[in-house]
């Protein structure tokens, strides 16, 4: 069995801090800038018949939507390179922004080395902290290519708005991927090329491994 470096996060916990987070960052259309259902004074036409909908409603109503983000499972090789040993995902949400916008899924046994992120980032936004998962979730739309590279570095901006990450951080590191990660994905699609693979279905047995010795056995990987 590998040894395994683990962080679970709260589901309800987290969504309530992505929920804060959205309110903070969008208007809202409705009724100005109130939330849906909020007493205004002022009725529009049809809001009689509506039933009224207090801000509990409307929370219940996001956690509801917003899809879960699970549990974050990897292994760490002894260069800094990290396997996914579970599946995990972004879908989107209600809004119009994150609804643009195709689910993400990792496969397990996805390996990253943040490499879609600038160097220049990686002193301060620690691989084992809450930009982990959305930095996981960028470096494989980087590899698999599926999409416009503008698309993805959207989705990546989005995913660290819903870890509440701080809103300088967020646009450092977006605007750092919108200007430098062309090299990072330039490099992908070359290393594809060449017959590079990603997705593995064994790992060591041990950490003291090297991702750059383990990825010379063709045996390991997924086909």
């Amino acid at each position: 069995m590998p040894i395994q470096e683990t962080s679970l996060i709260s589901r309800r916990t987290l969504l309530m801090l992505s929920a804060f987070g959205f309110l903070s960052t969008r208007p809202f259309m409705a009724q100005g800038n109130t939330l849906p259902g909020e007493n205004t004074g002022v009725q529009s036409q049809g809001s009689v018949e509506e039933k009224e909908r207090t801000k509990e409603d409307w929370f219940n109503d996001f956690f509801a939507s917003k899809p879960s983000v699970g549990a974050l499972h990897v292994f760490r090789f002894a260069d800094e390179m990290y396997a996914v040993t579970k599946p995990i995902g972004w879908s989107p949400a209600k809004g119009d922004e994150e609804a643009a916008y195709k689910p993400v899924t990792v496969p397990e046994g996805f390996v990253t080395d943040f490499a879609s992120v600038p160097r220049v980032f990686w002193q301060f936004l620690p691989r084992d902290g809450k930009y982990t998962y959305p930095a996981i979730i960028h470096d494989y739309l980087y590899w698999v290519q599926d999409r416009p590279r503008e698309s993805a570095d959207e989705i990546f901006r989005i995913a660290m708005k819903e870890f509440s990450l701080d809103p300088i951080v967020i646009n450092a590191v977006y605007w750092g991927v919108r200007a430098g990660g062309g090299i990072a994905w330039k490099n992908n699609a070359a290393a594809k090329a060449r017959g590079e693979r990603r997705i593995l279905k064994d790992y060591p047995d041990t950490p003291l491994i090297k991702w750059s010795s383990w990825k010379t056995k063709p045996d390991v990987f997924q086909p």
